[in-house]
C-alpha cells in the first residue's frame, strides 16, 4: 500500500489508531513480522503536540501490544515526571513496529534493527506523524534519530539540540534511549544520565 493510501486510511472515521494498528499488523515489508507477536503502534492523544519516538518494541511491549511498558518505559516515566510532562499528554511510539530479537535459550534478546528495516517501517511512522502533526519530535536513541532524520547522527554530539527533519519537516530533539540508563552500572552515572534525559525532554517541552 502507498504512503498516501495508508495516511488516508489513518484519517478514516472511527478510531484511526486502531485502523493503523490493524494495517501495520498485516505489513510484510520486511521479515521482522515473522518472529514478533504483533505490531506495536503508537499510543497517546492524537492532539498531542509532542511525539516521542523510540527504537522498537521490546519483549514486554511485543507481548502486551503497548509501547514503553517494560523497564525502559519506567525510566521514561520518571524522566517525563522530572521534566514536568504528563505521559497521558504526549504520543509515544517507535520507529520500527515489530520486535527484532534472537533466542538465547528461552529468552528473547533484543537486536538493533538494520537500516533497511527502519526504512521499510518509516511509512508507518509517517502515517502517525500525519495524523498528529506534532510541534516537536523527541528521538530516543540513535535508531530513532535515523528513523526521524533519515541520517545517522551522534547522540553525544547532538543531544538536547533542536534539529530539523528533512523527511518530516518537524523540529526534532535528539536524546539517549531510556534503556541506555539501565545499562549504566554505577548509581551515580545512572542518576546523571536520567537527569540529562529529563533536561532534553525539557528542551523539547519549551518548543511547544
Amino acid at each position: 500500500m502507498s504512503l498516501a493510501g495508508r495516511s488516508a486510511r489513518a484519517r478514516a472515521p472511527g478510531d484511526p489508531l486502531r485502523t493503523l494498528r490493524r494495517e501495520a499488523g498485516a505489513c510484510r515489508a520486511c521479515p521482522l513480522w515473522e518472529g514478533a507477536t504483533q505490531a506495536v503502534v503508537g499510543e497517546g492523544p492524537t492532539s498531542a503536540a509532542m511525539m516521542l519516538v523510540g527504537e522498537q518494541p521490546g519483549d514486554q511491549e511485543d507481548r502486551l501490544g503497548h509501547p514503553f511498558v517494560g523497564p525502559a518505559g519506567k525510566v521514561l516515566d520518571t524522566a517525563l515526571e522530572r521534566a514536568q510532562l504528563e505521559r497521558s499528554k504526549v504520543f509515544i511510539t517507535n520507529g520500527v513496529k515489530h520486535f527484532k530479537h534472537r533466542m538465547r535459550g528461552k529468552r528473547r534478546i533484543h537486536q538493533r534493527p538494520s537500516a533497511a528495516e527502519v526504512n521499510a517501517c518509516r511509512p508507518w511512522l509517517a502515517a502517525e506523524l500525519e495524523l498528529l502533526a506534532p510541534a516537536v519530535i523527541v528521538a530516543l536513541g540513535a535508531t530513532a534519530a535515523y528513523s526521524v532524520l533519515g541520517r545517522t547522527v551522534g547522540i553525544g554530539e547532538h543531544r538536547g539540540r533542536v534539529l530539523e527533519s528533512e523527511l518530516f519537516a518537524r523540529q526534532v530533539v535528539v536524546t539517549a534511549h531510556p534503556s541506555s540508563i539501565l545499562r549504566e552500572r554505577d548509581a551515580g552515572a545512572r542518576r546523571a544520565a536520567l537527569a540529562a534525559l529529563a533536561d532534553d525532554l525539557g528542551v523539547a517541552a519549551q518548543l511547544i
